[in-house]
């Protein structure tokens, strides 16, 4: 009979072992909360007990939602998946590689991901060009690849990071965009992960909210959201997570990042608004007021674009990945009726379609095809 405890202990370290040995895999980021970064954190107003948080808290969990979110799991009957291919605009990646024109326009490139041109610069908000929005080959996998390869992009002066969430911060992406003299802008933490993953840190900028940086006269803003952050089980919210403003000398966009409904949206509005573009996320909510508390819905993005004074809505975070318990569709679907209801000007461009903020763009409903 003493062997079966002696069994049960070695079962249980060789357990531990397994479980230390997989969150060492560099896909999971580096340390947050040590040195430098950790006294900046302990003088962040957002830290506390050792970890950040929102200035609107987010709502208990109940247990009806748990429950929900089961039952949809495994009985949902929503198409969650696209039955069809999403249409891409075919993108002439020759031009891409001239120098860009004045202005400001933006092609997406997928879920969250956007390809940026201000004043001259090129940017990339949270770029993910993996099959898989996971540290492993396992879990949420792209039901549609990107308009282009990475490597078909030119050279990016600026990676925007929203939070370190793996559909927003991708380990493969981040290196070769450094390998290739990218600058990284992140809130307080991350660049803890970049620190891991080789990138120089002459090429990292880590702000907190109301921080600013300026690259050839457009200013770089870390502004707040309302979300939460974490790559493993033992990093939750060791890092922060930021909205930013983007300031040209004529025009300006935003990016919400994933996050919920708050007054932020107001205070940044009124700060650095108006706004030619607000790429905002629709997608991924509910069920349950803890889950929007921290992705908002549809209509409430369609409120934070008009509490951040911007002029076009570009909607963002939807048709990539399976990540919700609502159809693939839903959430332009929604974000659609909500702009009408609210007289919003909205783009919805397919993959790779460019928007320039100076010509006129409307509501194409490219989706209806594939229902």
């Amino acid at each position: 009979m003493r062997k079966l405890p002696v069994a049960l202990a070695l079962i249980a370290l060789l357990l531990v072992a397994a479980i230390a040995w997989v969150l060492s895999w560099p896909a999971f980021g580096g340390a947050p909360l040590e040195g430098e970064r950790l006294a900046r954190a302990r003088a962040n107003p957002q830290f506390r007990d050792g970890r950040f948080v929102n200035v609107v808290p987010q709502a208990q969990r109940q247990w009806s939602d748990t429950w929900t979110m089961l039952h949809e799991q495994f009985t949902g009957t929503q198409q969650r998946i696209p039955p069809a291919p999403l249409p891409v605009r075919a993108l002439d990646v020759a031009a891409l590689q001239a120098p860009p024109a004045p202005g400001l326009r933006a092609f997406w490139i997928g879920h969250a991901s956007v390809y940026v041109e201000l004043d001259g610069l090129r940017l990339l908000v949270d770029p993910v060009f993996s099959e898989y929005a996971s540290p492993v080959e396992v879990g949420p996998r792209r039901f549609q690849p990107p308009p282009l390869r990475l490597d078909e992009l030119p050279r990016i002066d600026a990676v925007l990071i929203t939070h370190d969430h793996y559909d927003h911060l991708d380990m493969a992406t981040v290196r070769q965009l450094a390998a290739r003299g990218s600058s990284f802008y992140v809130p307080l933490g991350i660049g803890a992960h970049l620190d891991r993953w080789g990138v120089p840190a002459a090429q990292v900028h880590e702000l907190e909210w109301g921080q600013e940086r300026a690259l050839r006269g457009v200013r770089i803003v870390a502004t707040p959201s309302r979300h939460y952050s974490g790559r493993s089980l033992r990093d939750g919210n060791a890092t922060l997570w930021s909205s930013w403003s983007v300031l040209g000398a004529r025009q300006r966009f935003y990016v919400s990042g994933d996050t919920g409904w708050s007054d932020h949206f107001q205070e940044i509005g009124a700060r650095h608004g108006p706004f030619d573009l607000a790429f905002i996320k629709v997608g991924a909510y509910g069920p349950g007021d803890s889950w929007r508390d921290i992705h908002m819905s549809a209509e409430d993005a369609v409120r934070a674009h008009v509490a951040l004074r911007a002029r076009r809505l570009f909607p963002v975070h939807w048709g990539t990945f399976n990540l919700a318990f609502h159809a693939w569709d839903e959430p332009i679907r929604r974000t659609v009726a909500a702009a009408r209801a609210a007289n919003v000007e909205l783009v919805t461009p397919r993959l790779g379609e460019i928007v320039d903020a100076e010509r006129p763009a409307g509501v194409d409903a490219w989706w209806e095809a594939l229902r």
